[in-house]
């Protein structure tokens, strides 16, 4: 019993990373759908995002004041520089951009040029050299033929629509929501201008994971960062809000689709996202992590057919079916990476060990050869004693002719 629970620990430990990027994939999947939903009602973007980061930073905050008040490092002018950029790419230009993006185009279609996000974040970590790329090594090939997959998949559904796959499920929600689908169709209108929109967004979105895994290395306190950077992204979406949107009804929010979207994007894909995310990749790296994200694709595509009637074309499908096989290789190479780090620290603990106990006994035998030295010693005060006998003899034979005479 007790082996089988370690067996289980063991699995638990190791599929913690995978657990919660897959969740946070649902997590991103129901914030493009309610967000989508919202843009088309009228919302400004750049008001939701001031929202989504003040509700972020409100619930995230007390965690850290709390839980990292004794070790929460000194922010220097370095730090606080990342920390201002870190708020640009991520809250500022990636959600901005994206937003519009996903106004203009439609969740399926912005989750499918979100899965760029792996390849750029794989060529930025080689170029700041936090992977390392030996193409003779079966897992680098992985990682490197992984990446290149997926952003075939997702190039296909882009360019490539072929015939309307039915499923089971659309002829009835087709039939109850069909003002959804119109709303959806006439919103999804500038596809050029929305893609290079979100391009722009997965490269910011990519630079802020780079950033992201480089500050982390300098300031350990990872609840008070991600408080830190969705506060910072607050400030400057508000001062970029003023400057944009000149209408002051645009700050307007009752208890309607706004709310949900700008609380559900703040405390599930901003506040929580953040903290998971940082975790995850201080132990996997940046690349783990974004390799996920083409999941988001195939939840949304699935979820837009239930709730906003978007129809799944063939493209789609084959598309999914070739992003899930990039990801699976590029998961695979990085999964070959992190075994042979672990065997690489055994190897070291082992060498450790080895060399620990070498020295044990050196300073046994040491300590061996030292009462040794010590016994022999306890010798010399007695030659010490003898030694001077001698000398008293001839005293004594000199001494004793005087008295026979």
């Amino acid at each position: 019993m007790e082996g089988k629970g370690y067996c289980l620990g063991n699995f638990y430990e190791s599929a913690k990373p995978y657990i919660a990027m897959i969740c946070l994939q649902f997590g991103y999947a129901g914030m493009n759908i309610v967000t989508k939903v919202s843009l088309n009602s009228g919302m400004s973007h750049y008001v939701l995002v001031v929202y989504r980061h003040a509700f972020a930073t409100a619930a995230i905050a007390p965690f850290a004041l709390v839980l990292e008040r004794k070790v929460r490092p000194k922010i220097t002018f370095t730090i606080f520089m990342q920390l201002f950029v870190l708020g640009l790419l991520g809250p500022v230009i990636d959600q901005n951009f994206y937003y519009v993006g996903l106004k203009l185009t439609s969740p399926t279609f912005s989750c499918a040029m979100s899965n760029m996000l792996p390849a750029m974040t794989f060529v930025m970590a080689v170029l700041c050299r936090m992977e390392k790329v030996i193409i003779k090594k079966v897992r680098c090939q992985a990682k490197v033929v992984g990446t290149i997959v997926t952003v075939g998949g997702a190039m296909l559904m882009t360019v490539y629509k072929g015939r309307v796959v039915n499923m089971f499920w659309s002829k009835y929600i087709h039939l109850t929501t069909p003002n959804v689908a119109v709303t959806a169709h006439d919103a999804d209108k500038d596809w050029f201008t929305g893609s290079i929109l979100l391009i722009i967004a997965t490269l910011a979105w990519a630079s802020f994971f780079i950033l992201q895994a480089i500050t982390m290395r300098k300031y350990t306190a990872h609840l008070s960062l991600t408080a830190l950077v969705c506060f910072m992204g607050t400030l400057q979406s508000i001062a970029v809000t003023f400057v944009m949107e000149h209408k002051p009804n645009a700050w307007a929010i009752g208890f309607d689709m706004n709310l949900l979207a700008a609380a559900y994007a703040g405390i599930v894909s901003s506040s929580i996202a953040y903290y998971v995310q940082g975790l995850v990749m201080q132990k996997r790296g940046p690349v783990f992590v974004t390799a996920f994200s083409p999941l988001m694709m195939i939840i949304v595509a699935i979820m837009g057919s239930f709730i906003l009637a978007e129809k799944i074309y063939l493209g789609g499908v084959l598309g999914a079916v070739l992003i899930v096989i990039g990801l699976y290789s590029v998961l695979w190479g990085k999964y070959k990476e992190y075994k042979e780090k672990e065997e690489e620290i055994l190897e070291q603990v082992k060498c450790d060990q080895n060399l620990s106990v070498m020295i044990e006994d050196i300073e046994a035998n040491n300590q061996v050869e030292v009462h040794k030295n010590e016994g022999k010693v306890m010798y010399v005060p007695a030659m010490a004693i003898t030694a001077p006998m001698p000398q008293q003899l001839p005293m004594l034979a000199l001494e004793a002719p005087k008295n026979i005479k």
